[in-house]
Order: structure tokens, then C-alpha cells, then sequence
């Protein structure tokens, strides 16, 4: 892609020899947490990608250029940054274009994964139909990329502030295979059971890669998404959260709130009414998924051919 990607040499030498290689988001680390935390918390994933037989890959835009993999000075440069955009598909390329600096979110950390060739990638949760998308048609990006850009993609459900039934309808209409890791019942992100049945089901790394593998031999387009349940003993209770989840809403309409700028208000709302037990959460079920992700990299580069 004429220099507009650039590989870290770690990332560029696992790709290289046909080893496991796993992405990751940046836009945690600029809009998720406080620094320091966000640098620790982007240091721990990483660690744990490694820990579970995989090379990490954090994608961002840096100078124009995307960036596959970040040295610890340039990831510890974007954990401080406050100017860096929060990139979709929408403006990825107008950054790009304009040599800017930005994180990326679920839809164009996928975007970049495929380009780069990487084809698993751990986030939280991914965005979906917000409550109240009747009347503002507020749909996240990630779900229609999601049914065209061939990466598999491990979280812990769908955000819990967003309206998790509409959220697999869409998910369903668009073709988008929604496979529960080891339990039958849709994760909530916080929580491991969202009331929602999952519409599949797998238990194995190795059935997961095997299944992004016959899509693409099938030609389908799009990618998975892997619904992997925060571990118990990390989970907020989704009955503990209905009711502040439902006071963050009413807060966040009361104050105009709109667009890129609901979720993290939400969250942050969320945040301080539970003293700070989402962030611990949060921070818990990220490398839960980061770890699967690893196995399920690791599955498919063992099923595929050397070049």
C-alpha cells in the first residue's frame, strides 16, 4: 500500500515467518482510561498476547502512516497524547491524508488488521445499537464492518449501555456469525450473561480458526465475532447494573450528549457510580479476550500453509 503501512519489526518478522499475530485497538488507550493506567493496562494486554503464544500488534495512525505494532516510546507517546482523533471508517483516511495522528476503534482496527494481513483481533466489546436508535439511528460502525472485513474479532459481547437484542438483530441481517466462546448465553461485557441466548456456540480455538478459514474458502465476506464471557470471578452483575446504566442514559440525554462522544461519557459516568468496579472489570475481561484471541492465532497459523 505504497509505505502507508508500517509494520514493527517484531510484527513484520512473526508475519514474515508465519507465526501467530494478534491485532489490537489503540482507541482504549486515548479515550478509555487515564494515564498512567492506559499505558499499563496497553503493556498488560500486549504481555498477555505474548504470554499466550502470540506477537501483539496495537494498530494506531501516527504521522500519516498506520501503524502495525507500537515500540513502547511510540506507545507510551500515544497513551499521553490529548490530540489524537477517534478513528472509523468514516474519517481513516481523511487523517491518513492529512498526516494527522489517531486511535483506532473496532471498525478501523479491522480495516488496518486486514490490510496488513492479520487476521484476529482482541477489543473489549464491541459498539452496536445504541437504546433509543428508533429515533436517533445511532448504529455503530463495527457492525457493518464486521459483515465485510474478514478479521475475527474476540470480546466480551457488546457494550452493556447498548441495546444488546437489536444489536444481534442487526448482527444477524447482516450475515455476521455471533459465536459464544463456552457458554451458551450472550456476554454483556461487565457481565457474563446478557439474558440473550448467542446465536452459535464453540468451546475450542482450533473450531473458531477452523470456521474463519472455511469462510473465506466458501468466499463469504466479512469477519466473526467471538463472544467471550469476562471471567466470574471479575463480572459485575447485570442486575446491579440495569438501573445505573438506565440513570447514565437519562444523563447523558439530559445534557445533549450525541454521537462518538455517548460511549465514553456513558462509561465514564458508569465508572464513578460504581467507584471504579467497571474499570476494574474492564481492564479484566481485555486480557481475557486478549488470551483467547492469542489461542484462536495461533490454531489458524498452525492450519495454514507456509508460503
Amino acid at each position: 500500500m505504497g509505505g502507508m503501512i508500517q509494520r514493527a519489526p517484531e510484527v513484520a518478522e512473526a508475519m514474515d515467518r508465519g507465526l501467530p499475530v494478534v491485532a489490537l485497538e489503540s482507541t482504549i488507550i486515548t479515550h478509555g482510561m487515564p494515564f498512567p493506567q492506559n499505558l499499563d493496562t496497553a503493556r498488560a494486554v500486549e504481555a498477555e498476547v505474548r504470554r499466550a503464544g502470540a506477537v501483539p500488534a496495537t494498530i494506531a495512525v501516527m504521522g500519516g502512516r498506520i501503524r502495525v505494532g507500537l515500540p513502547g516510546e511510540d506507545l507510551e507517546r500515544l497513551a499521553r497524547s490529548r490530540e489524537a482523533a477517534k478513528l472509523s471508517r468514516a474519517d481513516l483516511a481523511v487523517c491518513l491524508a492529512r498526516g494527522g495522528t489517531g486511535s483506532t476503534t473496532v471498525a478501523a482496527t479491522m480495516i488496518c488488521a486486514a490490510r496488513a494481513g492479520i487476521a484476529v483481533f482482541a477489543t473489549g466489546g464491541i459498539g452496536g445499537v445504541h437504546r433509543g436508535a428508533e429515533d436517533t439511528f445511532d448504529i455503530s460502525a463495527d457492525l457493518q464492518e464486521l459483515a465485510q472485513t474478514p478479521v475475527t474479532v474476540v470480546a466480551a459481547g457488546a457494550k452493556a449501555i447498548l441495546d444488546l437484542p437489536k444489536t444481534l438483530e442487526v448482527l444477524e441481517t447482516l450475515g455476521v456469525p455471533v459465536i459464544a466462546f463456552g457458554q451458551d448465553a450472550f456476554p454483556a461485557f461487565w457481565s457474563r450473561d446478557s439474558g440473550l441466548g448467542a446465536p452459535l456456540r464453540l468451546d475450542d480455538p482450533g473450531r473458531i480458526a477452523a470456521a474463519h478459514l472455511m469462510r473465506a474458502r466458501l468466499g463469504l465476506p466479512g469477519g466473526q465475532l467471538v463472544a467471550n464471557p469476562i471471567p466470574e470471578k471479575d463480572e459485575i452483575p447485570a442486575a446491579r447494573l440495569a438501573p445505573l446504566i438506565a440513570e447514565a442514559q437519562t444523563l447523558a440525554r439530559a445534557r445533549g450528549i450525541t454521537g462518538k462522544a455517548v460511549t465514553p461519557f456513558l462509561l465514564q459516568t458508569l465508572h464513578d457510580l460504581t467507584e471504579g468496579q467497571t474499570l476494574v472489570a474492564n481492564i479484566a475481561l481485555v486480557l481475557n479476550n486478549a488470551r483467547l484471541a492469542a489461542q484462536i492465532a495461533a490454531a489458524m497459523a498452525a492450519a495454514t500453509p507456509a508460503a
